[in-house]
């Protein structure tokens, strides 16, 4: 039971584990996670959900949504599900030959959000393993490539602080956007601060003319959302510990 439920919107939060590549985040709906990296996702395959037009597979006894339907999956009301849970992988096939073993670690991971082993398999090729909770309050993505996290939280920051967030759709989103995906390399120089566990205020952003501030705090790591929340609350007295800037006049993204 959630005793502080903020917007999704409000804040965003990010602890990195690099060792076992999986991050721990609130504030990331799925749709924005997909649409963020929609060149990536070729079948999802569903291991807790409540999405009534999913095909089945056979071998393992699961659904699975194809891109077609990826959509379709984004204009879902995820938060409704409770749990969400599914991993990415390029062709039917490679579901057909996953073995009793595979199948077993692939359960086990959607029903604990746990892994036996690093959930990567060449038979899928898959890029994700996506385990979430009330969507946008908690997940936990693991990441093949760590360079897949960076790009996707570029994409999220700049639309929440475009105001497009209850777009849904990809073109609208594009048109929509007014400003750019933070650099990668400016997210990166953060790697120090999400391992330890930090937090990005969207509702404390400041603006004027020429640039925008998104205050940061680190507070640590959290896997309940609850606590994260109330350090968050106490952390935001006292000033950020550093600042995303966008200066309007270069167009450009910046620390300070």
């Amino acid at each position: 039971m959630k005793r502080n439920h903020p917007n999704n919107h409000e804040l965003l939060y990010i602890h990195l584990n690099d060792r076992d590549q999986y991050v721990l985040s609130s504030g990331i709906e799925f749709f924005e996670f997909a649409r963020s990296l929609s060149d990536s996702l070729n079948y999802i395959l569903l291991l807790k959900h409540q999405f009534d037009e999913a095909d089945f597979n056979i071998h393992t006894l699961l659904n699975y949504v194809s891109e077609d339907d990826l959509e379709k999956l984004m204009e879902e009301n995820i938060a409704g599900y409770g749990d969400f849970c599914w991993m990415d992988f390029e062709e039917i096939e490679g579901l057909n030959v996953l073995s009793a073993q595979e199948i077993a670690e692939v359960l086990y991971l959607g029903h604990t959000k746990h892994h036996l082993k690093l959930p990567f398999y060449n038979q899928l090729g898959n890029r994700f393993a996506y385990m979430s909770h009330d969507d946008g309050w908690f997940s936990k993505v693991y990441y093949r490539n760590m360079n897949d996290f960076y790009r996707m939280l570029s994409q999220v920051i700049s639309g929440k602080v475009t105001g497009g967030r209850t777009e849904k759709n990809l073109l609208s989103f594009r048109r929509k956007r007014e400003y750019p995906p933070v650099g990668k390399e400016v997210l990166k120089s953060l790697t120090s601060v999400f391992k330890e566990g930090a937090v990005f205020s969207i509702k404390k952003v400041e603006q004027n003319r020429n640039r925008l501030e998104i205050p940061l705090w680190v507070i640590g790591d959290f896997t309940n959302m609850d606590d994260m929340f109330d350090e968050y609350v106490q952390a935001g007295i006292n000033p950020p510990d550093g600042k995303l800037v966008f200066d309007k006049k270069i167009k450009e993204w910046s620390l300070a």
